[in-house]
């Protein structure tokens, strides 16, 4: 296990709101100016103008994760107050036209906009990426095949997408419907080796269908840059505590895996076809309505699921020190996952008799009042 830190990166996306209209708003050059100059290199713009993206460094820990967290979230939402604006860390807008949207300059997004032509456009959404450090390569490939038996699992704890231009769309977590038009994503391959995945990845490398496989945007990868697995799956949270919960679950499902390996055991490989039905019923209703349990071959709720995987790697939660966060998992089910709460914002408004409109707009406050709880 020495050979494995298990440390931390994590990566959110948020979108910047104006605080009059409630609406999308460009990130200002002067807002980029600043925070790059106070985050050296862990902020940058995104595909769209209204977005930013921060990066924490690499954390050793969970409590070296959340204070690097903390600081980021903090420093967009100073600077961007200062320019009548707030960000959310949301995975759609309530209310927003993707077609009012214009993306960012930069050579790489404005290849992205050619080769993607109309499904980039529709490109108005967010993510959070959690960085896993494991240095041995093959390592990395056996526990991406492993580790995808839980994307739906964390998908669903995870979702915060249910509006989209004003609209219920029914589902938990609507990012993914946009998400999965573009090209090498969804759940990933299963590979025999890393030479194996090497090999595939290169074939379309070599054509310069892609450059490198940060064109690759499966739910879990192998990332390009750091010797790291980085788990896409889930919908970006607005509550710092919820993210670092998440994240406290994946590092901790990778642990328990290595140590599975390190006694020549694993967990049972099932075909994407079965893993991408759970994938499916945690995008529609997010936690609500269960997940299936294959050895079980039934539909189990997800808090019965979750305490089981609590119990299961709670030996790897006290080691990396992060039993807290893990429990903390379970305020998500007990306080609803943000899908939820948003939902439930906008139920309330309209018990007071305020338009649909103003009840979405009571939902982006809501969402900007969640990010600020925790800082």
């Amino acid at each position: 296990m020495a050979d494995s830190k298990f440390s931390l990166g994590i990566e959110e996306e948020y979108l910047l709101v104006d605080l009059d209209t409630l609406d999308l708003a460009v990130a200002p050059e002067a807002l980029m100016t600043a925070c790059k100059a106070e985050l050296e290199g862990q902020v940058s713009p995104e595909f769209l103008q209204c977005q930013i993206e921060i990066g924490t460094q690499v954390c050793a820990d969970i409590a070296a994760a959340r204070e690097d967290l903390k600081r980021l979230r903090s420093c967009v939402a100073t600077q961007a107050k200062a320019h009548n604006l707030a960000p959310i860390a949301v995975s759609c807008h309530p209310f927003a036209d993707w077609k009012d949207q214009q993306h960012s300059d930069g050579d790489r997004y404005q290849t992205l906009a050619r080769d993607l032509a109309g499904v980039a456009r529709r490109m108005l959404i967010c993510g959070m990426h959690v960085h896993v450090g494991i240095d041995d390569e093959d390592l990395r490939n056996d526990l991406m095949g492993q580790l995808s038996y839980f994307l739906p699992h964390l998908l669903a704890l995870s979702a915060s997408s249910p509006y989209w231009q004003g609209q219920d769309t029914g589902l938990a977590s609507y990012r993914l419907t946009v998400f999965d038009n573009l090209p090498r994503t969804g759940l990933p391959p299963l590979f025999d080796s890393w030479s194996d995945y090497q090999r595939s990845v290169q074939v379309i490398i070599d054509l310069e269908l892609i450059e490198d496989s940060t064109k690759i945007w499966w739910d879990l990868r192998p990332s390009h840059r750091f010797p790291t697995l980085e788990t896409r799956i889930c919908d970006v949270q607005p509550r710092l505590e919820h993210t670092l919960s998440l994240a406290a679950l994946i590092q901790c499902l990778a642990r328990m895996l290595t140590r599975l390996r390190q006694k020549n055991q694993r967990w049972r490989l099932y075909d994407g076809f079965l893993i991408g039905e759970n994938r499916w019923r945690a995008q529609r209703y997010g936690p609500s309505e269960g997940l299936i349990d294959f050895g079980r071959r039934a539909v189990v709720p997800v808090a019965e699921l979750l305490d089981e995987i609590i119990d299961l790697v709670a030996e790897d939660a006290e080691v990396l020190g992060c039993s807290n966060e893990l429990a903390a998992a379970k305020d998500i089910l007990t306080g609803g996952t943000s899908a939820d709460r948003q939902r439930g914002v906008y139920a309330a408004s309209q018990e007071t008799g305020k338009s649909h409109d103003e009840a979405m707009r009571d939902v982006v406050r809501h969402l900007i009042e969640e990010f600020h709880a925790d800082l």
